[in-house]
């Protein structure tokens, strides 16, 4: 993998942000501003997404157009996969999970970018065609819903045809901004005009579920215990949103994770009144008179406490997107990736300060 990723790079479409380095979820959904957000840009988007993408890439195609030692290629791709001790053979389709997928799917992906916006005079572009891929979900869009129909979706499955590929007609579908859709966890949409990216409500269910799930099933794990359990998945949560409008869905999440906080705290004791329960599990820190805490008993940070994460102390920053032909492996981008990692390390270190501590004194 490490061999075929620079080509990869250097072969891989501009809107391609899936499984490829110093890329992310962010800079595909940055991408979906820059194609939406303007007054007068397109209000129609296909939302694509490849039905069963890893278990179908013809082998055929791949052996044809990946520049790589076609007998290694062959003997990867017809190697088999081996399950309960039994080996199956593989006509079709790269393993998920193995280590040269991932690059295989970004090289078989290419050129679909100018299958969606073909080369032609900036004054006979007026369909707005636009794309930003990640993985084997993307987003075009178009000035009208026929443009998306009749052109740009035959188009984009005459170029999965020839891979062996088809889009998934559960999951394809042609909106409008202003009824929205879900891409990559977040919810995009048009409010009378104004383009608003935030948590969508799976997201949020599924996240919620999770935590709860969590809190359900440790009804006598330390107070401690609980809190570094839930601390990291709350952390990163917010973190990944934290590029969207996010605010509200934060203050939202921090206040459904305190009421089923309190639910544990009065399922471990339910003949004590709730002034007990609160002064025995919650302290206050300015204004702030709830904050789930436990004292530390052990290690070096003996006689602190250690608070459960608030998602609402990540501050909403907006996403610097990745320029569109920069990669890693070209050193005309050295600069640009050093001042970009400068960037990132600074935003870090301002949230840092920002967040609430974990471990605070007494």
């Amino acid at each position: 993998m490490l061999a075929l990723e620079p080509i990869s790079e250097q072969l891989a479409d501009g809107c391609s942000f899936g499984f490829r380095p110093k890329r992310s979820c962010a800079d595909a959904l940055h991408k979906c501003y820059i194609m939406l957000a303007g007054k007068g840009y397109a209000q129609y988007i296909l939302e694509g997404d490849i039905k069963s993408c890893f278990d179908r890439i013809s082998h055929q195609w791949l052996r044809d157009n990946i520049p790589m030692d076609k007998e290694i290629l062959n003997k990867w791709l017809s190697a088999g996969f081996a399950e309960n001790g039994t080996l199956n053979p593989t006509d079709s389709g790269t393993p998920q999970g193995g280590l040269i997928s991932p690059t295989l799917l970004n090289l078989t992906l290419r050129g679909l970018e100018k299958v969606v916006i073909p080369e032609r005079p900036k004054d006979k572009r007026t369909d707005k065609s636009h794309i930003a891929v990640y993985a084997d979900d993307f987003v075009i869009t178009g000035s009208s819903r026929e443009i998306l129909e009749e052109k740009v979706k035959p188009a984009v499955e005459n170029f999965l045809n020839e891979r062996g590929l088809e889009l998934s007609k559960d999951k394809t579908r042609i909106t409008h901004i202003s009824e929205g859709f879900d891409f990559l966890g977040i919810n995009v949409r048009k409010y009378e005009g104004k383009y608003i990216s935030k948590p969508s409500n799976n997201s949020v269910k599924s996240f919620m579920a999770d935590i709860r799930e969590i809190i359900k099933s440790n009804p006598t794990a330390k107070t401690e215990s609980l809190i570094r359990m839930l601390n990291p998945k709350i952390r990163g949560w917010a973190n990944y949103f934290r590029h969207s409008s996010a605010s509200k869905t934060f203050g939202l999440i921090d206040n459904s994770i305190y009421r089923a906080i309190r639910q544990w705290v009065h399922r471990r004791h339910p003949r004590k009144s709730s002034g007990w329960q609160t002064r025995k599990y919650f302290r206050r820190r300015g204004l702030n008179n709830w904050i789930f805490s436990a004292k530390i008993n052990t290690g070096k940070d003996r006689g602190k406490y250690i608070d459960l994460f608030r998602a609402s102390s990540v501050p909403i920053k907006r996403h610097i997107k990745i320029r569109a032909e920069a990669h890693p492996y070209d050193p005309l981008f050295n600069e640009y990736f050093k001042e970009r990692w400068k960037l990132a390390r600074e935003s870090r270190r301002v949230s840092t300060i920002q967040h609430y501590p974990a471990v605070c004194q007494r």
